[in-house]
């Protein structure tokens, strides 16, 4: 047996497995199911394990959505950054970006929720199927000097951050009635008269007629026709024909592009540690605290006092995760940061992220609700990305983005699925397989074992509990000392149901407190 050395080893406290509870995806009443510990400390590698098990963390809670009984099954979801090429939309996102820096154009009176941004609201970390940890953790964590009122807080700010993905959907729901409302009522409006064709430009042409003459020309050019014919033919369609100019473009060449000297805005973020807060982070903190506030009153109507600061710093500043530097890591480290946006002087916007060993994982994203127009929820998606680029470059095994949980039965949140390729975590093997190969069984099931090779088990799996690490009495012991030393009524079954949702490897790093 050994005495417990702080700050060296994940200290975890397993609260058992808790359902019956509202969806904040579907509204079910008591469909909601997931198992949750409470951890009072956390390395990067422990957590990187979790997960990779299905496992995710709002502050210091962690918790696992029991997929075969939840009503909404959530699925893990990660992007291969480094494979990652920019769609139609998200290029979009990102030229609507540039033209506000360059000319300032945006629009303060476009408020709506994109569906980015609705990832932030579900704080990605936490798409909130955590719902009333059991009481009786509450005098099990006194012995470590926790609050007992914590955990009624951390309750009521996952119900309500659970109805606000309702509100979401009900918002997205109502604004499409709306515009069925206005179609009608155009349709009605005898449109005024043109001013005809603009005689200065070229007369409009079908598409369809273009690439039969881009195709004719690419043929012409390939035949070994005299100079002459080979001239006139050419002739014949170059007044129309354009060079291609859409080469496929990264985001870095949209995101860090140099600006002209006429730009009238730049644009600048910086990270800064969140847990232990370094110097930047606690500066800034009443600043970047104001602009969640409004962000949660004009964004999803909460009361002045709600958004309190006590209730800011346990959810998106708290964190179990040690801050590690190693050799072969980014120059930043390793832990929970938060991502500046400061445009003008001032913080318009926050991502909140974790870097782990082997990626970026979003967590939460709030902002001025003034710049609700750019897209934000999108632009910081792709930049996140970005960053994980930068970062593999100085750290090779951190190339993946993960983006919390997918729920293919919500259709209000398939949209992660748009930044591919990804990789769903199967919930019965916790092997990745591509999201394109999932979707038929999702579509099928809402429940789905994703890894469809039957010989396939999980290889993390508890074969025996005599290793798994118990902290007692502030002593270190394997359960088997544990056991033989525990009076009272065995708890054989509880830590069994733990090692097996964390895994063999975390359930011999990490300590188990038990009272």
């Amino acid at each position: 047996m050994a005495m417990m050395r702080g700050g060296s080893l994940s200290i975890v406290e397993y609260l058992g497995g808790d359902g019956g509870y509202r969806c904040g995806y579907c509204k079910n009443e008591t469909g909601n199911c997931s198992h949750g510990m409470w951890t009072h400390s956390l390395t990067v590698q422990d957590y990187q394990d979790l997960i990779d098990r299905g496992w995710r963390r709002s502050g210091k809670y962690v918790y696992k959505p029991t997929m075969n009984r939840t009503c909404c099954p959530q699925y893990t979801i990660r992007c291969q950054a480094l494979h990652f090429q920019p769609s139609k939309s998200h290029k979009k996102v990102l030229k609507k970006m540039l033209k506000f820096l360059i000319k300032g154009e945006h629009s303060k009176a476009d408020i709506e929720v994109d569906p980015m941004e609705s990832h932030s609201k579900e704080a990605d970390g936490c798409s909130f199927s955590l719902k009333n940890p059991p009481v009786r953790s509450q005098s099990e964590l006194r012995p470590l000097d926790t609050d007992p009122t914590e955990e009624e807080e951390m309750t009521e700010e996952i119900n309500v951050v659970d109805s606000k993905n309702s509100e979401f959907c009900n918002e997205k729901s109502n604004t499409d009635s709306s515009k069925s409302l206005q179609i009608a009522h155009i349709e009605h409006i005898t449109p005024k008269p043109g001013r005809g064709a603009d005689l200065s430009k070229p007369p409009c042409r079908k598409a369809k007629v273009i690439r039969k003459e881009q195709k004719l020309q690419k043929k012409l050019q390939h035949q070994t026709w005299p100079v002459s014919l080979q001239t006139g033919a050419q002739s014949l369609t170059s007044q129309n024909s354009h060079p291609k100019t859409n080469q496929t473009k990264s985001i870095e060449d949209f995101i860090f592009v140099t600006l002209p000297p006429e730009a009238l805005h730049q644009i600048e973020v910086r990270l800064v540690r969140s847990s232990p807060p370094s110097s930047q982070f606690k500066a800034s903190f009443q600043e970047s605290y104001q602009v969640y506030k409004r962000y949660q009153m004009i964004i999803h109507k909460d009361p002045p006092g709600k958004p309190t600061t006590s209730q800011f710093t346990r959810f998106l500043c708290d964190s179990p995760l040690e801050a590690e530097h190693l050799p072969n890591g980014p120059d930043c480290g390793y832990g929970s940061f938060h991502q500046q946006y400061w445009f003008e002087g001032k913080i318009i916007a926050v991502g909140v992220i974790d870097i782990l060993p082997k990626c970026v994982s979003s967590v939460y994203l709030y902002y001025d609700p003034d710049f609700s127009s750019l897209s934000l929820g999108v632009y910081s998606a792709l930049r996140e990305i970005a960053f994980t680029r930068q970062l593999h470059e100085k750290a090779s095994d951190l190339s993946y983005y993960y983006m919390g949980f997918y729920i293919h039965s919500c259709p209000k949140m398939q949209y992660k699925g748009q930044y591919r390729p990804s990789d769903l975590l199967c919930p019965e093997t916790y092997t990745w397989i591509p999201l394109e190969q999932c979707l038929p069984s999702l579509d099928h099931s809402k429940y789905s074992r994703l890894n469809q090779d039957l010989k396939v088990a999980d290889e993390g799996m508890v074969k025996e509990l005599d290793q798994v690490q118990i902290l007692h009495k502030r002593t270190v012991m394997p359960y088997r000392v544990y056991k033989r030393n525990r009076k009272g009524p065995s708890d054989e079954e509880t830590v069994q149901q733990y090692a097996a949702l964390v895994g063999q490897a975390c359930s011999e790093r990490m300590l188990l407190f038990r009272s």
